[in-house]
């Protein structure tokens, strides 16, 4: 089992998740990680539907996830994971352009461990994921295990 937890990034913007995974890096990030351009991806993944990838027994998950996206929201991914008697132990961190305080409050009271707006700005944009990573680097958590 590896003991360093595999991010999922969840965003449909591909220039947000590539800026994410290079100042994960630059931070000093070093786990792998996963990018999944819509929510019915990653909850395939993370509900073992479909042909494709999916995640393993006893391995330590850390999601990243956007709320705007194609097929399934943020939101309603954030829901299911945290239905789930099994993955609702993954830290789960709203990353995301939105700022309207229902939604904030939405997703803390459907279970988000943090919720943190992207700034506009892409010096601010980087100097946040670079302390993001920092965060990240001290969090314990929990593998999942098959159901």
């Amino acid at each position: 089992m590896n003991k360093a937890p595999v991010v999922l990034i969840v965003d449909d913007d591909e220039g947000h998740a590539i800026l994410v995974r290079q100042n994960l890096e630059a931070a000093g990030w070093n786990n792998r990680v996963e990018h999944f351009r819509d929510g019915q991806a990653v909850l395939d993944f993370l509900f073992r539907q479909g042909p494709g990838r999916t995640i393993q027994d006893g391995q330590m998950y850390l999601v990243l996830l956007d709320i705007r996206m194609p097929k399934v929201d943020g939101v309603e991914v954030l829901r299911r994971i945290k239905a789930d008697p099994e993955l609702r132990k993954l830290p789960v961190i709203m990353l995301t352009t939105t700022d309207d305080q229902r939604e904030v409050s939405r997703c803390h009271e459907l279970g988000c461990s943090v919720y943190i707006q992207k700034p506009v700005d892409y010096d601010k944009f980087a100097d946040a994921i670079r302390r993001l990573g920092q965060f990240m680097s001290m969090l314990i958590v929990p593998p999942v295990h098959a159901n």
